[in-house]
């Protein structure tokens, strides 16, 4: 065999490989999906089952940030801030972005910058609006009293 036909041979064998590879990685591709977030737009009451006759689990104050899961007749199987599965009506859920504070304090700062000027400070389980996505370890927020400023996006849940 000459040189350009072991070329050719090598070429040909990293292009299986490639092709094995790539087919193996895709049915974990396809199941990999965006996590998708709403807020409550009203106060609602959470069940163990997607019927209005499951049992009432807890009330969810308006504004909650909830992680959807997924969707049925209606009814939508949500995540909450303290990671608990359960079901809600779909049309209480808005598309308004919140975010709910996770740690003790959170320092929301004037610029996304750990060493910029603090806005306001947030405590747990605050909610605040979420003005700008998140981007490089940092969302743009907005408290109900109408102050802006950025937020760790490791300090709150609901990105």
């Amino acid at each position: 065999m000459n040189a350009g036909h072991r070329r050719t041979a090598h070429w040909q064998t990293g292009l299986r490989f490639l092709s094995v590879l790539a087919a193996s990685a895709a049915p974990a591709m396809a199941s990999a999906q965006a996590i998708e977030f709403r807020s409550l737009g009203e106060e609602a009451v959470v069940r163990d089952a997607p019927s209005p006759q499951g049992r009432q689990l807890f009330v969810l104050r308006a504004g909650t940030p909830l992680e959807i899961i997924v969707t049925q007749d209606g009814w939508v199987r949500v995540r909450d801030p303290e990671g608990s599965l359960s079901w809600i009506e779909g049309h209480v859920l808005v598309p308004r972005r919140t975010v709910m504070v996770s740690v003790e304090r959170a320092s929301i700062r004037r610029e996304a910058r750990e060493d910029a000027a603090v806005s306001f400070e947030a405590t747990r389980n605050v909610v605040l609006d979420l003005v700008e996505p998140a981007a490089v370890g940092w969302a743009r927020v907005r408290h109900r009293d109408g102050v802006e400023g950025y937020v760790r996006v490791s300090e709150v849940w609901g990105l």
